[in-house]
């Protein structure tokens, strides 16, 4: 009996139906440096590591939240990095579209100097392309520790916040 009154309010709109959390390609970050250190020296390991594991901070923040659903970027992963998907005319969104996303996040850590590093985070929606946030932090120190903080504090604070502006499942 209670089966059929759960039914019947649900199919008159009188309790709403909470959506599936929205599918989510979180690609690696890319890194551009205009430091004098990476002028003279070209990329760095440390700082390639880092990259890959931001993004990784990343996918596993969003997960363990529940308000995403966080796809596998392995089938498009070679392209991704192929690529400059901060210009390369919304190829992140062609190949969130590929992974059957609705939303696509890109990375990107600018180095100034080995002390002055700002990350910067970028959500888009696959359907329409459209930008939906972007934020930014700086850091000071090119270490481990300020990656995993800077990046946590995007999530926390801007992507995660509620009334940040970011589309939330209901």
């Amino acid at each position: 009996m209670r089966v059929l009154l759960v039914c019947a309010l649900l199919t008159m709109g009188l309790v709403p139906v909470r959506a599936e959390p929205p599918k989510l390609a979180v690609f690696d970050f890319e890194m551009i440096d205009t430091s004098l250190q990476g002028e003279v020296n070209g990329k760095r390991a440390d700082e390639q590591a880092r990259l890959g594991r931001a993004g990784e901070q990343v996918r596993q923040e969003l997960a363990a939240s529940g308000k995403f659903h966080v796809v596998d970027i392995a089938p498009v992963n070679a392209a991704a990095h192929g690529s400059n998907l901060q210009a390369c005319g919304g190829c992140d969104v062609k190949l969130a579209d590929q992974l059957g996303a609705d939303l696509a996040i890109t990375g990107v850590v600018q180095k100034v100097s080995n002390l002055i590093l700002n990350v910067n985070l970028y959500l888009r929606d696959v359907h329409t392309g459209k930008l939906l946030a972007a934020m930014s932090t700086d850091m000071r120190g090119n270490t481990d520790e300020s990656w995993s903080r800077a990046t946590g504090y995007l999530l926390r604070n801007r992507l995660l916040a509620p009334n940040y502006g970011v589309p939330q499942p209901q």
